[in-house]
């Protein structure tokens, strides 16, 4: 073959192998998330802008995600879902990597409690941001306008003997030990000792008696709420009930009562197993603008942390969750009041 042909020959094979390839290669992100956290039009849109592939993985319990991400020691997903209390375990087991802050310019756009990490437990370890806040919901304290002659201040009005068999509250026994702890007074609702354990658990037994019935989903606490003349209801979905009820008609207000609501605050973090950190990174900065947040709180009545909520106001006390001191202790001493017992069995 002539020196002629055999460069042509050479030409053409690189040309096929050229054409054979991508003109710009697609990188993919594997996504863990809760129903709401990443609808159809805000995943296009980030594949669209970041020319990347996005595979969204949908959980509904915290077991549910733990599973998948201890799974393969976290290699299958990227970035996932996940409230400061849980993310405790997955740093505790490596699970999660720290995250460069310095990738998440939006993180200047958030609302000013969410400004600090360093003062919102959980987010930070000996100095590094494990988690960047994205969607979270207080339980405050829902009254119907129609029973409710003045807008209460405390948690504690679900005690008013005024209210005996008008209150609807929910069937839990951590957060339920954390508001009595509360308005006990506890140093910290979240780690109570043998004698505020049992101050609590009388607190909870007098509870029982002004309660109509424990809830366990929205929809029951809309259906009772329809069907009796409730005064209260200890909202522990929140703003999502709070949607709720009035989507069914109900006339209510809500508040964070004066010593404050416990609530749940979801985060962005990032897998050991991740292919490529930075893409996830951009991922969470994207979702922190305002389009990806206002989803959350138009389309599923959820609290961004880019904008105020309509019901919230800045100086709202809240009270993020922590891990408890003893869940099973918790959960022995709810069963005991659930089943009954008086207070002198306390």
């Amino acid at each position: 073959m002539s020196l002629k042909f055999a460069f042509l020959a050479c030409a053409l094979a690189a040309l096929s192998l050229a054409v054979s390839r991508p003109a710009c290669a697609r990188e993919s992100l594997r996504v863990v998330a809760w129903d709401g956290y990443a609808d159809a039009d805000i995943v296009a849109e980030f594949e669209r802008r970041f020319n990347a592939d996005v595979e969204v993985t949908y959980v509904n319990s915290d077991d549910d995600l733990w599973d998948k991400i201890n799974g393969n020691n976290g290699g299958e997903y990227d970035v996932f879902a996940v409230n400061t209390a849980e993310l405790q375990r997955y740093i505790d087991k490596r699970l999660s990597v720290a995250i460069d802050i310095n990738a998440i310019g939006n993180h200047a756009r958030q609302l000013p409690r969410f400004q600090h990490l360093e003062a919102i437990p959980g987010l930070v370890r000996d100095g590094k941001v494990y988690a960047i806040p994205y969607a979270y919901s207080e339980m405050g304290l829902i009254y119907n306008r129609r029973e409710v002659k003045n807008i209460p201040q405390s948690m504690a009005e679900m005690w008013n003997p005024e209210y005996r068999g008008r209150v609807l509250a929910y069937n839990t026994s951590n957060h339920n030990f954390s508001i009595a702890g509360l308005l006990l007074g506890s140093g910290n609702p979240f780690r109570l000792s043998d004698a505020e354990f049992s101050l609590a658990a009388k607190q909870l037994v007098k509870l029982r008696r002004n309660v109509l019935t424990f809830y366990t989903s929205p929809e029951e606490a809309v259906k009772l709420f329809s069907g009796n003349k409730i005064a209260l209801v200890f909202g522990n979905y929140g703003t999502q009930q709070v949607k709720a009820l009035k989507e069914a008609g109900a006339d209510i207000g809500y508040v964070i009562p004066r010593e404050g609501a416990l609530a749940w605050l979801d985060c962005w973090a990032v897998s050991r197993g991740a292919k490529n950190r930075k893409l996830a990174e951009m991922w969470i900065n994207y979702m922190l603008e305002k389009k990806a947040s206002d989803r959350l709180t138009a389309g599923h009545g959820l609290a961004n942390t880019v904008t105020l909520f309509p019901t919230s106001r800045r100086n709202d006390k809240i009270i993020w969750l922590e891990p408890v001191e003893n869940p099973a202790k918790r959960k022995a001493l709810w069963d005991r009041i659930m089943s009954g017992e008086t207070l002198a069995a306390f």
